[in-house]
């Protein structure tokens, strides 16, 4: 690694506004020393304050008992309302389009519920080719609930040039062509294995031409890129919070309903008490009455120990602003890029599989080895660098704005380089 990439790590950090929130969060040890951390794609970091935000809820529990759920300043019977404006703004939404709740998987299927119900020729639901497992699950599992075919009607869509990743108009083209068949268009955020950022307001718009509702994971987007559901009319989203989020492996997961289907009552969905109008809720007369916007989709109690993580690290972010987060995102990822294409070691050995504009990714890069395997993310994690591996040959590397430095930038690729080296 050149000495110049060393110095221009060094000015960035010195001139990066958010480098002090790397204070707030505990890494991982090797030999006593802090490890290289590019993995909060998968996990995000634990902050140095989840510790206190749970040992409060856990003593009000010791003292209090069940009358913890109605005192103190945060009643357990109201702790998901904490958690709202940091996540409104996070996503882009009014207060009551956003909850945390369940998790991810969960929330889809209980949104899924709500949001595909096959009529007449309207069947089908659009997926990228690849999705996470999970969601493939989920829906092709809800098509067969519904009595259907999953193989008739779940619509698998991948690149007609084989390239790596979608362009928005190969999927408007395929929504136009399903038309009047299609039920429901479900695509990530981000691209669990590419890394790529789908365009929200252009694939909701087509959607919404030929009748069809609009759904997105977030789970690799929340916390990671800027989002504007309720302006891009996003019917529904579902979330984990473990990722960019740091809420703690299993955290709970969150859900957005747009409030034109929130307000509406008539909408099929899965109740819980939780989702029923609060005022009466306690009367236990069995008269529903979904209160109408995303706290319907309730289901139970909250889970006050995962909410409580969750909101330890939702005032970071509050902290930081997401606007801010993103720009050192940009600048952190986009500097990775360069040290990677610029390395005569590594240039010809790797693919970058994330699309090159910032546009279109968030804070990770998808670094296919073309001659190598394994063994360099062995080798990698053996020197103290964490992130993780994908099937064929895949490293994913998220360099996080809350707490990576540039440092660990140069740092990771001069590591990477080592590791290549090694192997000739």
């Amino acid at each position: 690694m050149k000495e110049e990439s060393y110095k221009k790590a060094h000015t960035l950090d010195t001139e990066d506004q958010l480098a002090s929130f790397r204070s707030n969060f505990y890494f991982p040890q090797r030999d006593g020393k802090d490890c290289i951390y590019l993995c909060g794609n998968s996990l995000g970091l634990q902050p140095n304050t989840t510790q206190t935000f749970v040992d409060e809820e856990l003593k009000k529990w010791r003292e209090h008992g069940v009358e913890g759920h109605f005192t103190g300043n945060k009643p357990w019977v109201s702790y998901h309302k904490n958690t709202k404006n940091p996540l409104s703004k996070i996503v882009g939404a009014e207060t009551h389009e956003v909850v945390a709740m369940n998790n991810l998987t969960t929330n889809l299927h209980l949104a899924l519920s709500s949001f595909y119900q096959p009529k007449g020729k309207r069947t089908k639901i659009l997926i990228e080719r690849g999705a996470f497992p999970s969601d493939f699950y989920a829906v092709y599992s809800r098509i067969e609930v519904s009595g259907l075919d999953p193989k008739k009607n779940l619509i698998e869509l991948a690149p007609e040039d084989g390239s790596d990743y979608l362009s928005v108009e190969e999927i408007i083209h395929e929504i136009e062509a399903l038309g009047d068949e299609l039920a429901l268009v479900m695509f990530p955020g981000i691209q669990y294995y590419t890394g790529q950022f789908f365009d929200f307001k252009r694939i909701t718009e087509a959607a919404h031409k030929v009748g069809a509702f609009a759904g997105f994971d977030l789970a690799h987007a929340v916390g990671n890129v800027p989002m504007n559901l309720h302006a891009d009319s996003v019917d529904f989203a579902v979330w984990c919070t473990y990722k960019y989020l740091n809420s703690g492996p299993g955290g709970v997961g969150g859900l957005f309903i747009h409030e034109n289907n929130g307000k509406n009552k008539e909408m099929p969905r899965l109740s819980g008490w939780w989702g029923h109008d609060s005022d009466s809720r306690f009367k236990m007369n069995n008269q529903i009455n979904p209160i109408p916007n995303v706290d319907g989709w309730q289901l139970s109690n909250v889970n006050i120990l995962s909410h409580a993580a969750h909101l330890a690290s939702l005032k970071l972010f509050d902290e930081a602003g997401m606007e801010n987060l993103r720009h050192k995102s940009v600048k952190l990822t986009g500097f990775m890029e360069e040290l990677i294409v610029n390395s005569d070691v590594l240039a010809k050995q790797i693919r970058i599989l994330t699309p090159s504009n910032p546009d279109e990714r968030g804070a990770q890069l998808s670094l296919f080895l073309v001659n190598h395997g394994k063994s360099i993310f062995d080798y990698l994690i053996n020197n103290g660098v964490i992130l993780d591996w994908r099937e064929p040959n895949v490293i994913r590397v998220a360099p996080v704005p809350l707490y990576n430095s540039f440092a660990d930038v140069v740092n990771f690729v001069s590591i990477l380089e080592k590791a290549i080296l090694n192997e000739r």
